[in-house]
């Protein structure tokens, strides 16, 4: 009789033997797609007419790849047959450039002379060569304790997933929001410390791709505001300053973006929106409260610190400086009084000395502005004991002297010798 197509087939149920198993294995045995694969068999026995290979559960014909007759070579595709398929000899199967859609179960069927056929089981395996997969964020940007994170590792390819943080494998705290795949990361309330970023790797056994990284920022603050003099903490103290010395006040948080800064002296907003407080010559006008507010655009959120500001011991002595110093012909000047008494009375400005009562220019009791003899209604004066003189001549220049009168019966007398440069 002589076996062509698939008239065999029809005898297999009647003639099953029992012989030794026959064992298939892939060659190689962890293939990839494009590979060669060889099923090799062994256990075959007995002077064998045909083989049946089938790539499905069962030996049904529609599994059927191919059918091949010992004694002459012949092969048949079959209904499964991909074009990628040819029967060895030996009984093997050589697949030739393997696709991922080759994998499954394998079965190869005998006959021999007796007419009686043996089964043979096997699985093969053939794994992707993966894409690299990409990470998806509901969000790079989010706010500490307020926001919740949503990462998704994205691969077409089924395969295990590994997260990676700033290049190493992700810290079991982070681990504990993966999902039982291992393609979602949550974190519920982030934390600051989880900013960074963040990869998924896929592999199987032949291949392994990592993704690009995606950053994650996490913002907060402003923390811990204070004020800072030469780098030395200042919050909540208090600052002495020598008289016409500078002081730079630096105002630092922290904050992610870092805050902007709003500075208030007394209360009064300043216009300043630097993280730094320049005060350029200290004099009495400059004594107060300092306070910095850091303000966080992105959570919303605010804080503050505060200085206080005085005149040294050194400074708190009374003298008169013109400002300024060397006034021109037509100029205004500026009698000012550093370290004048806060428990002022009375002052009173005289044009020469205090003992001739003609020569009182003006003076200042409880407030009120009095006009003396040698007032030219040129001269001003204010209650910080500071006295304008405008539009300078050449007589205006000469002594002028302050006395002063504070509430304790104090009586304190300073002289200054006023020059006018002339018009060249």
């Amino acid at each position: 009789m002589v076996l062509t197509g698939y008239s065999w087939l029809l005898l297999s149920a009647a003639f099953l033997s029992t012989g030794a198993e026959i064992i298939i294995t892939p060659e190689p045995a962890r293939p990839a797609e494009g590979d060669n694969i060889t099923l090799a068999v062994q256990g075959l026995s007995g002077e064998l007419l045909a083989y049946n290979w089938y790539a499905g559960p069962t030996l049904s014909l529609s599994y059927l790849v191919a059918s091949y007759i010992v004694s002459t070579g012949d092969e048949t595709p079959g209904p499964a047959h991909t074009g990628r398929e040819a029967v060895r000899p030996d009984g093997g199967l050589d697949i030739q450039g393997a696709l991922p859609r080759h994998s499954g179960t394998y079965i190869l069927q005998t006959l021999n002379r007796q007419f009686q056929t043996e089964v043979g089981y096997g699985h093969l395996q053939v794994y992707e060569i993966l894409a690299q997969p990409v990470v998806m964020a509901n969000n790079t940007a989010l706010v500490e304790r307020r926001d919740t994170l949503h990462l998704t590792c994205s691969s077409p390819s089924p395969a295990e997933v590994r997260w990676f943080f700033n290049g190493d494998v992700l810290p079991i705290t982070i681990r504990l929001g993966l999902s039982p795949d291992g393609r979602v990361l949550t974190r519920h309330g982030i934390r600051r410390e989880e900013a960074g970023a963040y990869q998924c790797e896929v592999w199987n056994p032949v291949s392994v791709s990592r993704s690009e990284p995606i950053n994650l920022t996490v913002y907060f603050g402003p923390e811990r505001v204070a004020i800072l003099q030469d780098s030395t903490p200042r919050t909540g103290c208090t600052i002495k300053v020598d008289f016409n010395t500078s002081l730079t006040l630096w105002c630092v948080a922290r904050s992610c973006p870092e805050p902007e800064y709003v500075w208030a002296f007394n209360g009064r907003a300043l216009k300043n929106g630097q993280d730094h407080l320049n005060i350029s010559s200290m004099t009495a006008a400059q004594e107060g409260t300092y306070t910095c507010i850091a303000k966080n655009p992105k959570t919303l959120l605010s804080g503050s610190a505060s200085v206080v500001v005085k005149l040294s011991a050194a400074a708190v002595a009374m003298t008169i400086v013109p400002v300024p110093t060397r006034p021109m012909e037509g100029q205004d000047v500026t009698l000012t009084v550093p370290g004048y008494p806060k428990d002022l009375l009375v002052y009173a400005w005289y044009r020469g000395p205090a003992s001739e009562p003609n020569r009182l220019l003006s003076q200042l009791p409880s407030g009120n502005w009095i006009a003396g003899p040698a007032h030219t209604g040129r001269e001003v004066g204010f209650p910080n004991c500071s006295l304008l003189v405008q539009k300078l001549n050449l007589t205006d220049a000469g002594r002028y002297t302050l006395k002063t009168v504070t509430l304790q019966g104090k009586t304190e007398t300073l002289e200054v010798e006023l020059q006018v440069a002339p018009l060249e």
